[in-house]
């Protein structure tokens, strides 16, 4: 399969990579702002994997990188830096619309995780970053049968 590369540069893009990212898993070390001055990505995070897909008895995952350019500022909720082995599962993200094409930019991870980017425009990119690989583990929401729990996955096990 050929690796992803997608854009958004509005609010229906963000929604299209947002489904892609559903139940991502990404260590809190992988993520990182680095303020506007800089030549590197304003927040980027390098996730374990997009959202398993079935093939046969077993699901996969690829590893992927998400950036969002033009970040004015970054907050977090529970996020926990001072663990960066934690692994959080990326539920949706969000925009809600400011001045246009200003606005900020959520991510919702489980836990109550949110991570919220004050962002001049939408401007983000999710980048394939190698192949597929198999795993058993498929993710867990309230009200599925599934047993199974994403921890291991963060590894690349």
């Amino acid at each position: 399969m050929t690796p992803l590369k997608l854009l958004a540069l509005d609010e229906e893009d963000l929604q299209v990579v947002s489904s892609h990212l559903q139940d991502a898993v990404v260590r809190v070390g992988d993520m990182a702002y680095v303020p506007r001055r800089s030549a590197l990505p304003p927040f980027s995070t390098a996730s374990t994997g997009r959202a398993p897909r079935r093939t046969a008895a077993l699901y996969q995952r690829r590893r992927t990188a998400l950036r969002f350019d033009r970040v004015l500022r970054a907050q977090h909720r529970d996020l926990r830096p001072e663990k960066p082995d934690r692994v959080l599962s990326l539920l949706a993200i969000q925009f809600e619309a400011g001045d246009a094409p200003s606005g900020k930019v959520t991510l919702l991870f489980s836990g109550e995780v949110t991570i919220q980017l004050d962002v001049e425009c939408i401007e983000t990119e999710l980048r394939d970053l190698g192949p597929a690989w198999a795993t058993r583990n498929k993710p867990e929401h309230p009200g599925e049968d599934a047993v199974e729990s994403e921890g291991s996955e963060a590894s690349g096990a």
